[in-house]
């Protein structure tokens, strides 16, 4: 029997920041998607996802053509078969797990990735790659084989596990060593509105940086600094305005919360303070934090967080909290008699050695 076990992810900081390729900083938790696979003799795939009571059949020799939007089993076998793999033996596969789905926690990619890594290793022979390689074509799979307008932070991420600064532009990762203490997990009940979440802000953030770049053909966000949001924010049109703030704001935040976890043993409350900055930004200028959920955060710190923010793309899902120990239980509270459908302790996860 296979057995495959791949972590959720929280992005901490640079929400809306991967598609315009600026950093993130990211890490993977004790949530898990589970992958076990028994081989048959029938020449397919039979998938049982028992967290959504679905079962389906996928054929061996299946193509790229005609999948259906958000078909990440059929996207990346067709992404793997483009690379010359080959699925010559069928299995009955079953698929599970604790990670709350549609809530900002990444189930979606999780699943892609435990899918990639079973298609990798029945291959026959050795196959020669790297987790880079995995992200990489579960990125492939479900953001460039369907044009969806997400980045690469979450298959990367769940691919290479841990706390992880992403250079987006780049594709590459520095591992951070930073302890975060305690990190609460609360569940809003609120379902996700990922995808006009995703594709307003993308839309308004590369409008204003092309009404920028047509002033300054020379500028490159990545080069910029907060001085450069009063310097060109006359040449933008007032509804990008905002959103040219979140980016140039968000992008110092990032920087700020990297040079903080390069130590082992950070400053909890400073790390806190830039969540909640950060946090402030998805709110008032991405917009993609209903007003319960800021509520459940609001409640959160007076309960003694030092820092809140919403996960994931927004409109709904999850929320994090930092917490020092002694405040562990009354943040958990807080979220709860707030409206929270359920809070818990998470712990980082780390790449075996």
């Amino acid at each position: 029997m296979i057995k495959i076990r791949v972590p959720a992810r929280i992005c901490f900081f640079g929400d809306h920041q991967d598609y315009l390729g600026l950093p993130v900083i990211a890490g993977t938790i004790d949530r898990y998607m589970q992958l076990k696979a028994k081989p048959i003799r029938s020449h397919e795939f039979q998938l049982e996802l028992k967290d959504i009571n679905s079962f389906r059949t996928v054929p061996l020799d299946t193509n790229g053509e005609k999948v259906a939007p958000g078909d990440y089993i059929r996207s990346a076998m067709a992404i793997l078969l483009e690379k010359d793999f080959r699925f010559r033996q069928g299995y009955k596969i079953e698929i599970s797990g604790n990670i709350p789905i549609n809530a900002g926690l990444s189930s979606s990619s999780a699943l892609t990735v435990a899918w990639i890594r079973f298609l990798v290793a029945i291959q026959e022979g050795r196959i020669r790659f790297t987790d880079s390689d995995i992200g990489r074509w579960a990125y492939e799979a479900e953001v460039r084989f369907f044009d969806q307008p997400g980045g690469l932070m979450d298959q990367y991420t769940i691919a290479q596990q841990g706390l992880l600064f992403i250079d987006t532009q780049h594709g590459k990762t520095e591992r951070l060593k930073g302890r975060w203490g305690n990190l609460v997990i609360a569940e809003s009940g609120m379902a996700k509105r990922t995808l006009d979440v995703l594709q307003n802000a993308k839309s308004y953030q590369q409008s204003a940086l092309y009404r920028i770049k047509a002033q300054n053909p020379e500028f490159k966000i990545q080069d910029a600094n907060v001085m450069d949001y009063e310097k060109y924010k006359g040449v933008i049109p007032e509804k990008y305005v905002r959103y040219w703030y979140a980016t140039i704001h968000n992008y110092d935040i990032t920087q700020k919360a990297k040079r903080l976890l390069k130590n082992e043993n950070p400053d909890l409350m400073q790390l806190g303070e830039l969540m909640n900055r950060h946090q402030k930004i998805l709110e008032d200028h991405i917009g993609n934090t209903p007003r319960e959920m800021a509520m459940m955060m609001d409640a959160a710190r007076k309960a003694g967080a030092n820092g809140t923010k919403i996960i994931g793309s927004g409109g709904g899902g999850c929320m994090v909290a930092m917490v020092e120990d002694t405040h562990k239980q009354d943040v958990i509270t807080a979220f709860l008699d707030n409206g929270a459908k359920a809070a818990y302790e998470v712990k980082l996860t780390y790449p075996k050695v």
